[in-house]
């Protein structure tokens, strides 16, 4: 039934369990550098294309290494990301720092590491430059289209979003930025998330060079760069169909060499920060069916909670669900497989047909490889699992190891109580 694949054996990952107790996330070397490769050969066309990973989505340094290597830079968004990015050698203009109602002192460390200052807002201008005492040589600001482009589930319609410039901001911005002796000049937008339409990009491209021809012709300002943003989506359930890269790079390149022509901007630099489609489809979060209880509905308990893995009781969000060695069994038992968070909505998966689980089934849950571990907390208590990584030589390494109650308990202070 499932066309959903594993990077391991029933046995492989039987072997992992007697090391590093369940839950955990698993990480597949091989397949991350494969999509890597994959993504930055699509667009290898524009000679300054470059991917800046959403730290958000995967924040371990192991992984940021991985794509260090593949020629990926940092989209990050708060202080400890710059600082993860740091520590791994992701500096200066490899870093993209995109923040919303940003305090000063994150805004001096993204100077401080040389990184592309993205503004999200028009006020954020004067705020930096007291901030810096300066403005840096370039600047970046953030575009919402508002009811000019529609949004989807996840991220929202765009004049709800408190994310951005209006149009009418932007050309202030530029024209202020300009005055001020900003010399470097880019564009950057972010309308969808998980989005699998792959005209959808094509069209927030064309958005984005209308609005740098506009206001080129206006202001006389030349663009460096323009960035897509990310939003581009995975398969998560069986039969759902990826978005397909090469015909989205056909349709941007068809863009620039049409729109740009005579522009002057013909070797505008193409820049995307996708986090999800990165690393989404190669993290897996392994639990065992610790319970079974039947009364109004049958529901199968296991030992990750939502704090494991939060998108499914936040956005109602399908992952699949494999039980291993029970692959090809007849999927004919309806189950809710769930967590043992004091919540309602911990829960895995709704109504969902599957082959008979036993106590003590080991049960894979599939593309948590972004905003996975990322999105957890300790409500309830709860304490956050390890992140191990199955290497491409078909070794397995602790990445992150998993909280204790002494992690848990160490802001804290017992002694004057």
């Amino acid at each position: 039934m499932s066309e959903k694949k594993l990077p391991f054996t029933k046995d492989q990952i039987e072997k992992i369990i007697e090391k590093y107790p369940t839950p955990f996330h698993i990480y597949d070397e091989k397949g991350i550098r494969e999509n890597a490769r994959r993504l930055k050969n699509v667009f290898s066309w524009n000679k300054g294309f470059k991917e800046f990973f959403a730290v958000k989505a995967c924040p371990n340094p192991y992984i940021l290494k991985i794509l260090k290597e593949e020629g990926f830079g940092a989209d990050c968004s708060s202080l400890p990301e710059l600082v993860l990015s740091e520590k791994v050698g992701i500096v200066g203009e490899e870093i993209m720092f995109t923040s919303n109602e940003t305090p000063a002192n994150e805004y001096k460390k993204a100077y401080e590491l040389g990184a592309i200052i993205n503004l999200d807002d028009i006020t954020h201008i004067s705020y930096l430059e007291n901030t810096l005492g300066k403005l840096p040589e370039l600047l970046c600001f953030r575009y919402n289209p508002g009811p000019l482009r529609e949004g989807n589930a996840i991220i929202g319609k765009p004049e709800e979003a408190k994310y951005g410039f209006t149009k009418a901001q932007l050309f202030e911005g530029y024209k202020i930025i300009k005055e001020k002796g900003v010399k470097r000049f880019g564009l950057h937008t972010m309308v969808a998330s998980n989005e699998l339409n792959p005209d959808y990009f094509i069209e927030t491209v064309r958005m984005l060079l209308e609005l740098v021809l506009e206001i080129n012709k206006e202001l006389g300002i030349k663009f460096e760069f323009i960035n897509m943003g990310g939003g581009i989506g995975i398969p998560y359930r069986p039969g759902q169909k990826a978005v397909d890269l090469q015909y989205v790079s056909n349709g941007i390149k068809s863009l620039f060499e049409t729109m740009l022509k005579g522009s002057g901007m013909e070797d505008l630099k193409l820049y995307m920060e996708n986090g999800r489609m990165i690393t989404g489809p190669y993290g897996y979060l392994v639990t065992k069916a610790i319970h079974r209880k039947n009364i109004y509905k049958n529901y199968i308990g296991v030992d990750a909670c939502m704090a494991n893995l939060m998108r499914p009781g936040m956005y109602g969000a399908y992952h699949h669900i494999t039980v291993m060695g029970k692959e090809n069994a007849k999927h004919d038992k309806v189950y809710d497989v769930v967590g043992s968070l004091c919540e309602n909505n911990d829960k895995f998966a709704i109504d969902r047909n599957l082959p008979e689980i036993e106590i003590g089934d080991i049960i894979v849950i599939h593309d948590t490889g972004a905003h996975g571990y990322a999105m957890g907390f300790n409500y309830n208590g709860k304490l956050r699992s390890a992140e191990l990584l199955l290497k491409e030589d078909g070794t397995v390494e602790q990445i992150r190891r998993a909280e204790t109650i002494d992690d848990y308990f160490a802001t804290l202070d017992f002694s004057k109580l």
